[in-house]
């Protein structure tokens, strides 16, 4: 099955701003693990990128993605305005032009732009494996970020309304 991997709004002035979200470090290494070896199967990735006019403005330095990333010239960019990476962007343009059925998804934040564009993935029809280990919020006043990111796996993974799955999957364990 033709996947795609989709790395949302890991950029300078949401993820690398102090305080940083849940296991930062640790989410960047798994998210570059995961692009490499979808890079070495001939997966593509692609890097989506939120913008507004308040604080993400776009090309701006906070709009940059994360220091911590590891980008390849052969990655896709693609820009968005609201939480859903489908909602006015090129995305399923770019996932049916390269025959994507499979999407995994992985990034920044879970409650926000990864949960809506998971369940807008898998309303379009689109396997989703949703990378368990390598999405993360910021610690909230009602709850951790490690809460958060365990509240999406376990809400999101039991979904099954779309018709296709949605599985949460730790990223290691995530082949090719």
């Amino acid at each position: 099955m033709k996947t795609a991997v989709l790395v949302i709004d890991m950029q300078r002035g949401l993820y690398d701003d102090l305080p940083r979200p849940h296991e930062a470090a640790e989410v960047a290494r798994r998210v570059n693990a995961l692009a490499g070896r979808a890079r070495a199967a001939g997966v593509p990735v692609a890097f989506i990128q939120h913008e507004n006019d308040v604080d993400l403005e776009f090309d701006s330095e906070r709009w940059q993605l994360s220091s911590a990333l590891e980008v390849d010239s052969r990655d896709t960019k693609i820009r968005k305005t609201t939480p859903d990476s489908f909602l006015r962007t090129p995305l399923e343009a770019w996932l049916a032009e390269h025959a994507v059925q499979r999407v995994v998804i992985c990034g920044y934040s879970s409650e926000f732009c990864v949960d809506t564009t998971t369940r807008r993935a898998a309303a379009l029809g689109y396997e989703v494996v949703l990378a368990a280990d390598a999405h993360t919020s910021h610690d909230k006043p009602h709850a951790t970020g490690a809460f958060i990111r365990a509240h999406h796996n376990a809400t999101l993974a039991d979904i099954t309304s779309f018709g296709v799955p949605i599985r949460a999957v730790a990223s290691a364990d995530i082949a090719f």
